[in-house]
């Protein structure tokens, strides 16, 4: 039982994936006063991705302070629910939106279906995090997508794990990665992105050499992350010691051991560049009824008790820089100083191109 509790926990981190240029709007965000308590319960309806996870007691404290009922609309991946949110915006099913990355961000912003709302949470939310200045998706929390090791096996060899994305192509880690393939799996496309920000489009040696020299040296290509993770890495059982997944799978995989383990078993390679920063967003739908309990509950995902909740929930760190790590987190993640960056209006132009490019050199 331990062993499935342990691949639906992990399972929530790829899934959580997975997005946005700066939009050029001129609007203005202008707070709305809050609404008194009635004695009838209003209700306020949040649409996800279906990773979407936090605690009932959080939620419950919401709805006990503001008198309303939260509803939880799961939608699907974040691609179908971002769909779903804009072929409804004439008539929106929610009043917020969760889930919005990086990589979906600047088809988000541009399908104009958010309102703009400056939280004065932001203040607590590093810079680097904020990457809309319109206001209208606001970050909730980041996930590194970095290449794992298996601690054991790379000792048992007596070998160094690879340091950066180039040491790869090397003889010496000859059949021993397996990744994602980026048009199926969110950590996939998050680790072509990295390339893609390491090696560049254009000049002498670009993204494509590197996947060609990488498919030179016998690198396996799943369709998602289970597949890659739990059937060929090498602590699942498999042959690959290398494998594309998250800074948060360490500690996943010391929480959920069975039988417990004095540390992880395994760890991130996370060099200047090797990594993938995915940012989660959430914003407040056009035409919502419920504009001041929209502005509420913005203000509390960003918030200290919810933030802190996240990362035993969907194992993804906190956008908050005051919300505290749980112990695991602390000892067994790591998180790259320096992660590989694409601006959302980059990825948003690019996306379709680089993944069909990579297919003709990998797949084909």
């Amino acid at each position: 039982m331990k062993k499935i509790l342990t691949v639906f926990m992990l399972t929530l981190i790829l899934l959580t994936a997975c997005a946005r240029p700066i939009a050029e709007l001129e609007e203005t965000a202008v707070p709305v006063a809050q609404t008194p308590i009635t004695s009838t319960p209003r209700t306020l309806t949040l649409i996800s991705h279906d990773s979407f996870a936090i605690s009932e007691t959080i939620i419950q404290a919401f709805e006990a302070e503001h008198n309303v009922t939260v509803d939880l609309l799961p939608a699907g991946d974040t691609g179908a629910a971002l769909n779903q949110a804009i072929l409804t915006k004439d008539a929106p099913l929610a009043d917020i939106f969760f889930g919005v990355d990086n990589t979906f961000m600047g088809r988000a912003l541009t399908a104009d279906i958010f309102e703009p709302y400056q939280s004065p949470k932001l203040s607590e939310i590093p810079a680097d995090l904020q990457l809309d200045n319109t206001y209208h998706l606001l970050p909730v929390d980041y996930g590194d997508v970095c290449l794992n090791y298996d601690k054991a096996w790379f000792t048992a060899q007596g070998l160094e794990p690879p340091q950066t994305l180039t040491d790869l192509t090397d003889p010496t880690y000859k059949s021993l990665l397996v990744a994602e393939n980026p048009a199926t799996s969110s950590p996939g496309l998050a680790f072509l992105l990295a390339t893609v920000a390491q090696f560049g489009t254009e000049g002498n040696y670009t993204y494509l050499d590197y996947w060609a020299d990488l498919r030179a040296n016998d690198v396996l290509i799943t369709n998602g992350w289970e597949d890659a993770y739990y059937g060929y890495f090498t602590p699942a059982g498999g042959d690959r010691p290398l494998v594309v997944s998250y800074a948060s799978s360490p500690p996943a995989e010391f929480i959920y051991a069975d039988p417990p383990v004095n540390e992880a078993p395994t760890a991130s390679v996370v060099g200047a560049g090797t990594c993938f920063r995915q940012v989660e967003f959430v914003g407040i739908l056009k035409g919502t009824q419920n504009r001041d309990l929209a502005e509420e509950f913005v203000d509390f995902m960003l918030s200290q008790p919810f933030q802190e909740d996240i990362p035993l929930n969907m194992f993804v760190f906190p956008a908050n820089e005051n919300a505290t790590l749980p112990p695991a987190f602390v000892e067994w993640a790591q998180i790259p100083e320096q992660p590989a960056t694409l601006s959302p209006a980059e990825i948003d132009a690019n996306r379709e191109s680089w993944i069909e490019a990579w297919t003709e050199v990998v797949l084909r």
